[in-house]
């Protein structure tokens, strides 16, 4: 241990070794003779210096390694089953052990006794100390948790069938799943599932009762894999856990009820958006899971190829007229529409949206959630937001006629307007809007432009291998052996990154159709989608499937996935 009387102060370290100026310093000392506190921390929160500045002048000060880094492969995780995850979380401190070594890493040096305790209860008396960043150990913490776990299917395996008579208590505080010390085996499969599902990057859970099993799905990257198949008897007492937690009624199982789920798994905040649906063998459960802590793309990073990226950023900065995306469910519409108005959204423009359900916060944009037992209908919010002055009106769907009617009086009126439409491509778009009754002149006056889009799943880059695929299947998508000359394509063998799938994430493919004069006159003259489609692609259009052949062209996505997702 070292001396005190031997110690520099951490201001005069700071002053020293990061340029800290002394008269913000004084002004944190007497800040801290005040209000007391330590001074490191005062620094911070007045963001004068940073928390590796601060760790780096205490690894000075204590004689301590400092890294910025902690390893997250090839970690022995034996001491998650000694050691309360909240021991560690509380004092921010977690023993490494890989066969290269082990160390404990602390984030505040002055623990001494916490410390202490932890080195003893693990046999670490002689174990090396390092400095690191809260975040750091944060990490190593859920992970090593997280994998010392039980697994759903030891759960399974460990329950019996009296275990379906217990009491599940309610809980009221969403804490994280990986403190949940419960021995409750319906309590830890709930936990594990929904763990399991975040780790696998899971949109959806689907929880399918059948006559003789029960069938637990999950869905990654748009495709459905099988998760767990719990024995049947237990589908009540599941179906009666995730109620609880979603605030449903248990008791009724003959009607439709839709709830949410707000949890927190290791340093990700989850919003989950349960629905039931009574079916012959019991009640079918789908939970969506939409991860808080996900940052919102930029326009530039949807996937779109730099000259359509051009042409849409000047279309979300139009002063008005309708700009429509399409494309079935799940196809990444309102990402997209998220992504514009993060682009345009700043202090001189008025947005409000009216969206079902409302998938982001977006700081500084009015948002209203769509909610039909109080009749506030797209149709009634759109009529409502057109009051309040708005430069730019997010619709989260046109699903009806005075909807659409109300849009494009809205866009007539000098607002540029956003809305989706389910149509298969943006010539479609056009026919939908004019079958609903909207008259055409009104839809060339007011449409400027419609994208359609798909999501194609990404090659991933930890097993991609080059190959070279057949002749028939280049030309199914449009490739001649021309374009494929010179051009590298790829495929992914699967690994454990990728679950074993050969993707990992997805990115969009875009259509892009600008209502210009031509477009507009073939529009007035017919409502025909194929007619429209291909007047647009003599004007230049590229359609989904040649942006997706692109994209195999440039080693981002497969022909399999480009076919996939534009087959018609």
């Amino acid at each position: 241990m070292i001396s005190k009387s031997k110690m520099k102060l951490i201001g005069e370290i700071l002053v020293e070794s990061c340029g800290l100026s002394q008269e913000v310093l004084n002004e944190a000392l007497e800040f801290q003779e005040e209000r007391g506190g330590r001074i490191g921390e005062i620094l911070i929160r007045r963001k004068a210096i940073s928390e590796s500045d601060l760790l780096g002048a205490l690894s000075i000060q204590f004689d301590l390694p400092f890294t910025l880094t902690l390893p997250l492969e090839g970690l022995k995780t034996e001491f998650a089953q000694e050691v309360p995850i909240q021991f560690l979380k509380k004092y921010r401190m977690v023993p490494v052990i890989t066969s290269n070594g082990t160390y404990v890493a602390i984030n505040d040096p002055l623990l001494f006794q916490p410390l202490d305790d932890l080195q003893s209860l693990l046999g670490l008396e002689s174990g090396e100390v390092v400095l690191a960043p809260h975040s750091a150990i944060a990490s190593v913490i859920n992970l090593a948790y997280d994998m010392s776990g039980d697994s759903a299917e030891q759960v399974i395996q460990d329950m019996h069938e009296e275990d379906t008579d217990l009491i599940i208590s309610e809980i009221e505080k969403t804490g994280d799943l990986l403190d949940d010390t419960s021995d409750a085996p319906i309590i830890k499969l709930v936990n594990l599932m929904l763990s399991q599902a975040v780790k696998a990057r899971a949109s959806d859970i689907h929880i399918e009762p059948s006559q003789n099993r029960l069938k637990i799905r999950h869905r990654v990257d748009g495709i459905l894999y099988d998760m767990l198949s719990p024995p049947r008897h237990i589908q009540a007492t599941l179906t009666s856990r995730i109620k609880i937690m979603a605030k449903m009624n248990i008791a009724e199982k003959r009607l439709p009820q839709d709830g949410r789920i707000e949890i927190r798994i290791a340093d990700k905040d989850i919003d989950i958006r349960v629905s039931t649906i009574p079916i012959a063998f019991g009640e079918r459960v789908v939970l969506r899971l939409l991860d808080k802590t996900t940052i919102l793309l930029r326009v530039s990073e949807l996937g779109m190829p730099e000259y359509q990226l051009e042409k849409f950023d000047r279309l979300i900065r139009s002063p008005h007229g309708i700009l429509l995306v399409t494309g079935p469910t799940g196809s990444g519409k309102t990402t997209t529409l998220y992504a514009a108005l993060s682009t345009i959204n700043r202090t001189d423009i008025n947005i409000i949206t009216i969206e079902d359900p409302i998938e982001y916060q977006i700081e500084g944009i009015g948002q209203i959630q769509v909610n039909p037992k109080i009749d506030l209908t797209f149709a009634n919010g759109l009529r409502s937001i057109v009051r309040q002055d708005p430069d730019v009106i997010l619709v989260g769907e046109i699903r009806d006629l005075e909807t659409a009617q109300i849009a494009t009086h809205s866009a007539l009126t000098g607002h540029l307007v956003f809305s989706t439409l389910h149509t298969n491509d943006s010539a479609g778009a056009v026919t939908r809007l004019i079958h609903m009754g909207i008259e055409p002149f009104l839809v060339t006056s007011s449409v400027t432009a419609i994208l359609a889009q798909r999501l194609v799943r990404v090659v991933c880059d930890s097993c991609k291998e080059e190959y070279t695929p057949e002749e028939e299947s280049l030309r199914e998508i449009g490739i001649t052996p021309e374009m494929s000359e010179g051009k590298k394509i790829y495929r992914g063998r699967g690994c454990p990154l990728c679950l074993n799938t050969g993707f990992r994430g997805r990115t969009g493919i875009f259509e892009l159709m600008i209502l210009d004069e031509t477009l507009m006159n073939q529009i007035l003259k017919t409502s025909d989608a194929n007619a429209i489609k291909r007047m647009a692609i003599e004007r230049g259009m590229m359609t989904l499937r040649h942006d997706g052949a692109q994209k195999v062209l440039n080693g981002i996505t497969t022909i399999e996935e480009v076919f996939r997702v534009t087959y018609q």
